[in-house]
């Protein structure tokens, strides 16, 4: 076909630009210019044009959430899995789940912090102090209430929280008793353990007392290759 017979033909190609349809060229429009108002409207920046993933990692290291804040997310959080699971043990699961992923980004955020002095541990008991401690502190603003380690399984160890923040403004019906929406923290704290290569598994179950109606217990229980390695190094 000759360049003169492109031009009598019956078929135009398409585009979306009706100019071209007709035949009279044009050039590509900036970018910006293809955003409509509505668009960038909604596009909220602070003065300084800078958002929190801006800011040094240091900058909210002593910083405070409010309870109220906390309460109401991790309330959302609670429904939303609700939905989406058959039964107590399957929303155990779930918020398990939720928290280990934020488990991961803590444990990161952590050892960036320490930097060089990051020190890496290598024993069961030296690991599960940075958990009771700087991990705990870290979320909770106060260290674990208790660690303690099985008399029965030599792989089980119980960290102990007299009152868990999760649990203080979660009402629990009747019906789901059993269920402890501190298995929420019990995922954080595998993260964290696997992350400093001491897989386990961990659970939180409730032991209410008098004193303390409460009153959760986290279960780890170390997978055998780290008992392994703990009888070899001691």
């Amino acid at each position: 076909m000759q360049r003169g017979d492109s031009l009598n033909s019956p078929f135009v190609p398409f585009s979306p630009n009706p100019s071209i349809q007709q035949g009279t060229p044009t050039s590509t429009p900036p970018l910006k210019h293809t955003l409509s108002s509505s668009t960038s409207s909604n596009l909220r920046y602070s003065s300084s044009r800078k958002s929190i993933y801006d800011r040094h990692l240091n900058r909210s290291q002593r910083s405070e959430l409010s309870k109220a804040s906390f309460a109401f997310l991790f309330g959302e959080m609670v429904q939303y899995a609700q939905k989406r699971v058959n039964g107590i043990t399957d929303l155990e699961k779930k918020l398990n789940l939720h928290g280990y992923s934020i488990g991961q980004r803590l444990l990161e955020l952590l050892l960036w912090r320490e930097g060089r002095g990051a020190k890496r541990e290598t024993r069961i008991l030296g690991i599960l102090q940075f958990i009771t401690t700087t991990v705990y502190r870290s979320i909770f603003n106060k260290p674990a209430d208790g660690l303690e380690k099985s008399r029965d399984n030599e792989d089980e160890y119980m960290l102990i929280d007299n009152d868990p923040m999760v649990n203080s403004y979660i009402s629990v019906p009747k019906e789901m008793s059993q269920l402890n929406c501190a298995a929420f923290v019990a995922g954080i704290i595998e993260a964290v353990l696997d992350g400093c290569l001491f897989p386990g598994r961990v659970t939180a179950h409730s032991v209410p007392t008098e004193q303390l109606p409460a009153k959760t217990v986290f279960l780890i229980k170390f997978d055998e290759s780290v008992i392994e390695r703990e009888s070899v190094l001691g």
